[in-house]
């Protein structure tokens, strides 16, 4: 019996947890909370949000991290198919692009809110939001790499 099983699984419960976290962060719940909520309002909603999905967000990279060296590992670097080589590669760029928004502008934001200078809060949340949105469309490439790479090699 081998752990390739669990390593997939942890492997695809991370990019469930990570990349449908955005998506409903980011098509969803934004849009909603910016057309019903004041600023004030939506700025703490936002950083009540991300204090409890980013513990997540962290759980699930090291669970992909972790599991997918295993599995390359598995089959050496020279063996892993193509595909798996641009996983890797999308999932260091998103990993890099979440580490600079939990050191940069997630600390801003919640220093902002909790000074109340919610025009600084409001410059943070934009520069989530931006790096968010990339990180979404990087997370659906990655899954399409995943699921179609090899068809599409």
């Amino acid at each position: 019996m081998t752990a390739d099983p669990l390593f997939r699984f942890l492997h695809v419960a991370g990019v469930a947890v990570w990349v449908g976290g955005m998506f409903f962060a980011y098509l969803c719940l934004r849009p909603v909370a910016g057309s019903v909520l004041e600023p004030p309002s939506r700025l703490r909603l936002w950083r009540g949000v991300f204090a409890r999905f980013f513990p997540w967000v962290w759980a699930a990279v090291i669970a992909i991290l972790l599991s997918g060296a295993a599995m390359m590992a598995a089959v050496g670097m020279a063996g892993a198919p193509r595909n798996w080589h641009l996983m890797l590669g999308i999932g260091l760029v998103m990993t890099l692009i979440f580490c600079y928004v939990w050191f940069g502008p997630y600390r801003v934001l919640g220093q902002a809110v909790q000074a109340q200078d919610w025009p600084a809060a409001g410059a943070a949340l934009n520069r989530i939001r931006q790096a968010v949105g990339t990180n979404l469309v990087l997370g659906l490439v990655n899954i399409a790499v995943a699921t179609l790479g090899r068809w599409l090699a």
